[in-house]
Formats: structure tokens, C-alpha cells, sequence
């Protein structure tokens, strides 16, 4: 455990993460060129997104019972195989959306094995406060496939074409497929799938028990409402926003996503820190983050004209503290359920931000399509991108994340129940916690 010979697995796996990431938001910089290329609106250009997205949330509960099942080597190398074809198709795909959206699907799919297979891998490695730490690192440094399609890819895309771009993109993938069949194992003990699981039957059953467990769904909504705006933000709507409604060429917009990730390198340990420091109150580092992200987008909208350029970055530093923010989730998964039936839990779990994604994604595509047909309706021209639509569109996350927050307090109270009765532990308010706190003598 903690060994060199763990941290040589960890970074073989956070390479695949990476990669998948890549892939995954390669569609956030290439929006434009693919409203372009296949002629298509808002509403349809969602859907490219929006079906990747629902892939992923819709495997997630399937992957996480398998994973627990074959170990999570098996299925990081399937992902990294999927991904690479689903990229294939994107390179190769004549001006037809459906073979897009088919070559979609398949990222989805590779991209929904990878991450939970690599977070099920840290317990069998690592142990003690070490643990919620690296968890944050493999997500914030797994972000760095934003930057990787931000910048060498969108520079290979708009040098190059469609075609090479989205193949360079593939070829990545299967490189990593290599790396992990040469470097990775499930665990310094045993290998194979009877370490990993039991029988299906016992798999399914260890399913009801996690969802049951109200600290898995405290995990779920804060997955749900911590991750969506950065994600809807990165993966398809950031760049239109950027260059559509406030002018950045193309350039800057994707390189101004890479504020995002910067900011979740450097937020991610802090919160690590804090979580692993007052384990008994993530759910308001969670709601802090939320306030924060809801706030800060507040500002941006409300603003009249265009927004100032700080104001602008500062929203993408706050987005970024919501992507090692949502990794709380996971700790409430790993707090709250046995190793046996983690990756099914972590599935749940992950399951939440993506939910939100898409619904708040595929809402703001047909919220942008009614707004343009009612402009043009009225004998203006088209401005699909506009300033003012965005203002409306964008309003759908409140809706979206304001669900999710009554959803987090509600399993937040359930569990604090459960810590009372089964472990004597009562969670005070924060404000009393705090009160009590200023009040303790000194020395």
C-alpha cells in the first residue's frame, strides 16, 4: 500500500482518465465547426452532447455492478477501445448527423467505464488520509484532457481539418490502451475477478443496498449539482457563449477554458485537505461551492452589456472549483459503503453530475432554437449565439441545481440520522458548530 510500485499503477490509470476526458470534450471545442458542417441548430447540436451524456449516466449503474464483478483493468482497456472507434466514426463521418451521433454514443460508452474503474482502483493501492487526496489529484489532473482538447487539438482541428483532428484524437487512445495492459493490475494481492466479486445475483443485490444507503445518495446530489455547470460549460456551450455573445475569437475561447482545469489543480487538494480535515461537514463545503458557482453566475448574467473580462475569468476559476468539488461525492460513496460494492456505489454516484448535464445541456439547446425562430419570426435576422439569448438560456441552471440542492439536503438529514442512531454521532447546524467554536476557551 502507498508503495512506488502504487503510484506507477495510479498514473498509468489517470493517463487513460486523461485520454478519456480528451475525447470526451472534443466536441466543446469543435461546436461551431459542427453547427457548420452539418448544418444543424442548437436543439440538434445539443443533441451531439446530449446523447454521449446520456449514454454515460444511463451506464454507469451497469458498469459500476460489472466493475465490481471483472475489476476495473478489464474495462478501462474496453473504454479506451471504445473511445478510440467512436472517435474513428466522428473523423470519417460524412455531413450526416446521425453517424455522428453514432460515433457519440460510442464515446459515451468508452468514457462511462473509465473513470469509476479508475477511482475503484485507489482503495486496493492506497490507505489512511493519503486516500481522499489522491482521489481529488486523479480527478483534477485527469482534467487535463480539457486542456489537451482545448489547445492541441482545436490548433490540429482549425490547421488541419475535422478529419485529422478527430483521428490524432484516436490514435491517443489506443497508445493509452497499451500503457494500461503493460502497467496496470486490480490489486497487490490478488488478480482476477473472484477478488473483484461474487456472483451477478450477489452483484445485484449489493446494488439495492447502495442506493439504499442514504450517504450514497448524499454523494449522488452532490455529484449532481456541483459538477453540471462546469460540465455543460466545457464540453458544448462555453465556447458559443465566449465567442458568439461576447466576441473572444475562437483562440482565446479555448484557451480560456483552460482556467477551468488550472483552477481545479489548485482548489482540488484544498478541498481533499478539508474533507479528509472535517469529514463531518463536506455537505457544506458542497452547498458553499454551489452558492459560489450559482453567485458568481448571477453577476455574469445580470450584467448589463457584456460582461467585464475579470468577471469573465472569474467565472471560469469558480467552475473550475466545481469540478474537484463534485469528487466530494465519491468520498461520501467510499465513507458510506463497503470496498465490495464501492464500484457500484461510485456508479450511483456519478450518475448525478451527468444527469444534470445533459437535462440542463439539451433544455439551454431548445431554449437558444425558440428564442432565434421568435427573432426571426419578428423579421430580424438570426443570431442563434446572441448575448440576450444567452442571458435567457443560461437561467435553466437554477431550475436544474436548485433540484439537486433539495435533493442533497434531504439524503444530508437521512444520513445524519442514520451516523445518530447507529454510531451515536449527532451533526450539529453549522452555526452552532461554528458558535461553538468561537465560544471555547483559549489555551
Amino acid at each position: 500500500m502507498n508503495s512506488a510500485r502504487a503510484w506507477t499503477v495510479w498514473g498509468a490509470a489517470v493517463a487513460a482518465y486523461i485520454v478519456a476526458v480528451l475525447q470526451r470534450s472534443s466536441l466543446g471545442v469543435s461546436g461551431v465547426e459542427a453547427q457548420h458542417l452539418f448544418g444543424i441548430g442548437a436543439s440538434t447540436l445539443s443533441t451531439l452532447a446530449v446523447v454521449q451524456l446520456i449514454v454515460y449516466a444511463g451506464l454507469q449503474i451497469p458498469v459500476g455492478v460489472l466493475l465490481d464483478r471483472v475489476g476495473p483493468k478489464r474495462l478501462i482497456l474496453v473504454g479506451g477501445l471504445l473511445l478510440a472507434a467512436g472517435q474513428i466514426v466522428v473523423a470519417v463521418s460524412p455531413p450526416v448527423i446521425g453517424i455522428a451521433i453514432v460515433g457519440r454514443v460510442l464515446v459515451g460508452a468508452g468514457d462511462a467505464m473509465t473513470f469509476i474503474s479508475v477511482i475503484r482502483l485507489l482503495p486496493s493501492w492506497f490507505r489512511g488520509p493519503i486516500l481522499p487526496q489522491v482521489s481529488q489529484w486523479t480527478g483534477n489532473i485527469g482534467q487535463a484532457g480539457q486542456v489537451l482538447s482545448a489547445l492541441p487539438l482545436s490548433l490540429v482541428l482549425h490547421g488541419f481539418g475535422w478529419t485529422p483532428a478527430f483521428l490524432s484524437a484516436a490514435s491517443v487512445s489506443v497508445l493509452v490502451v497499451v500503457l494500461v495492459a503493460l502497467v496496470v493490475k486490480n490489486s497487490p494481492f490478488v488478480e482476477g475477478p473472484r477478488a473483484e466479486g461474487a456472483t451477478w445475483s450477489e452483484a445485484f443485490r449489493q446494488l439495492g443496498e447502495s442506493i439504499r444507503r442514504p450517504g450514497t445518495r448524499l454523494g449522488f446530489w452532490s455529484h449532481y449539482v456541483t459538477q453540471s455547470s462546469g460540465t455543460v460549460f466545457s464540453l458544448l456551450w462555453g465556447v458559443p457563449f465566449l465567442v458568439g455573445a461576447l466576441d473572444y475569437s475562437p483562440t482565446e475561447a479555448s484557451a480560456m477554458l483552460t482556467i477551468i482545469v488550472a483552477t481545479g489543480v489548485v482548489a482540488g487538494p484544498v478541498l481533499g485537505l478539508l474533507s479528509a480535515r472535517f469529514p463531518l461537514r463536506r455537505s457544506n463545503l458542497v452547498l458553499g461551492i454551489v452558492t459560489l458557482v450559482l453567485g458568481t453566475w448571477t453577476l455574469v448574467l445580470a450584467w448589463p452589456g457584456g460582461p467585464p473580462q475579470p468577471l469573465v475569468y472569474a467565472l471560469m476559476v469558480v467552475l473550475g472549483i466545481g469540478g474537484p468539488g463534485s469528487l466530494i461525492g465519491f468520498d461520501f460513496a467510499r465513507t458510506f459503503n463497503p470496498l465490495r460494492s464501492l464500484g457500484v456505489a461510485n456508479g450511483i454516484v456519478n450518475v448525478g453530475g451527468f444527469l444534470a448535464s445533459f437535462v440542463m445541456m439539451f433544455l439551454i439547446g431548445v431554449v437558444l432554437d425558440r428564442l432565434d425562430a421568435a427573432r426571426v419570426g419578428a423579421g430580424l435576422p438570426s443570431d442563434l449565439f446572441s448575448l440576450e439569448a444567452f442571458r435567457v438560456a443560461f437561467c435553466v441552471q437554477y431550475l436544474v441545481i436548485g433540484v439537486g440542492v433539495v435533493g442533497l439536503l434531504v439524503a444530508r438529514r437521512h444520513t445524519r440520522r442514520g451516523l445518530h442512531l447507529e454510531e451515536g454521532i449527532q451533526v450539529a447546524p453549522l452555526w452552532v458548530a461554528l458558535n461553538r467554536r468561537l465560544r471555547r476557551p483559549r489555551g
